[in-house]
């Protein structure tokens, strides 16, 4: 079993928070971009080592930003798969029927929306394109045209945010029962325009007290409604878990293509592509770098994914030359009751997954 992910590097405009490698615009550049990544898929599929491809995600960037004519170009390139799971990311200004036409199909299952926010000045402040009406009508018209497995994504500790206003998108989108939500602490990077803005003094991020409450009001709301959380920022409706996502944190081989993605082969070895649209679009194997890893690096990936997730580590994934180690380090943490063990399992109690990444960093390989 494999996955493929697409990145697709244009956006109509930048996120104020938003780290990812983008572009702004496509009408131009998308042509090329596509030439150049069938060129990538070619002659990198060898890494999957005939793995059956059973998901494929195209993420960015903005993906909906294609042309329904560009978006069969791109897929075309993919036309020897037929993945269970075949997800694409949209934004809800980018919802009309042609693309939606398109993207069903030619086999995509799986819509992932950015919704972020159900509050207009929040969406404003952080450059969204969007109005909190426009995500509920493109949610509905996604599912009005025959998806029937959408995902939602939220981010919580946005300017201007408060409790009362966390609790109305949370419940207004809940209620219209996608299946799958993800919800992400709104992280700020130096460079990002919201980075820019806490230098100067004209933003601070949100404090923990509050970002505490906000996570646990979702994970309550989520519960009541039916949806499984199954990893820190992901929840589902029961057999709806991303089975693309779920392959990231088991360790499940992946071809990442595009400028800015990451793969890891079938080898175990983890590589990535620069982003540099430019170089990329000359020739794409000029960005391709190999992640050397050492074995201990290697290790802790495994910890660091797992531990994320509501199944845990599986320590048979952990070889006894370092088990040993990893023991040593987790048995503080079961004494104090912070991790569990079940068998051959180990796990971070749901209340204590917003401080997942300390704990973590302390279980981790020297």
């Amino acid at each position: 079993m494999a996955g493929i992910y697409i990145h697709v590097p244009f956006c109509h405009s930048k996120c104020a928070y938003c780290d990812f490698y983008s572009r702004v615009g496509a009408a131009v550049a998308a042509d090329s971009y596509i030439s150049a990544l069938a060129l990538e898929f070619n002659n990198r599929i060898y890494e999957l080592d005939a793995h059956h491809v059973s998901t494929i995600y195209i993420g960015g960037g903005t993906p909906s930003i294609l042309s329904a004519e560009q978006f069969l170009r791109l897929i075309a390139v993919f036309k020897d798969f037929s993945p269970e799971e075949f997800t694409i990311e949209v934004n809800p200004e980018d919802i009309e029927s042609k693309r939606l036409e398109t993207w069903l199909k030619s086999g995509v299952n799986r819509v992932s929306m950015g919704v972020q926010s159900l509050v207009d000045s929040e969406l404003k402040a952080v450059g969204r394109r969007h109005s909190a009406q426009q995500a509920i009508n493109s949610l509905k018209r996604i599912r009005e045209a025959g998806f029937n497995n959408i995902s939602c994504d939220l981010i919580y500790g946005l300017p201007g945010q408060t409790m009362e206003s966390w609790q109305y998108s949370v419940d207004t989108l809940i209620a219209l029962k996608p299946e799958h939500l993800s919800a992400y602490s709104l992280t700020i990077e130096p460079h990002t325009a919201l980075g820019v803005k806490m230098q100067r003094g004209d933003f601070s991020e949100t404090d923990d007290d509050t970002i505490a409450s906000f996570y646990d009001y979702l994970c309550k709301a989520a519960s009541r409604a039916g949806y499984e959380h199954y990893e820190i920022s992901n929840f589902a409706l029961p057999g709806l878990y991303s089975r693309h996502n779920s392959a990231y944190w088991n360790s499940t081989p992946y071809l990442g293509l595009g400028p800015g993605a990451h793969s890891l082969g079938a080898d175990g070895i983890r590589r990535y592509v620069e982003p540099d649209i430019r170089r990329y679009i000359s020739n794409p194997a000029l960005c391709l770098k190999t992640d050397h890893e050492t074995e201990t690096e290697k290790i802790n990936d495994i910890i660091f994914t797992a531990l994320r997730t509501a199944k845990g580590l599986d320590l048979s994934l952990i070889p006894p030359e370092f088990l040993n180690e990893f023991n040593k380090n987790a048995t503080q943490f079961e004494d104090n009751g912070i991790i569990c063990r079940n068998g051959m399992r180990i796990y971070i109690p749901e209340e204590r997954w917003l401080t997942s990444d300390a704990i973590i960093r302390d279980l981790l390989i020297d």
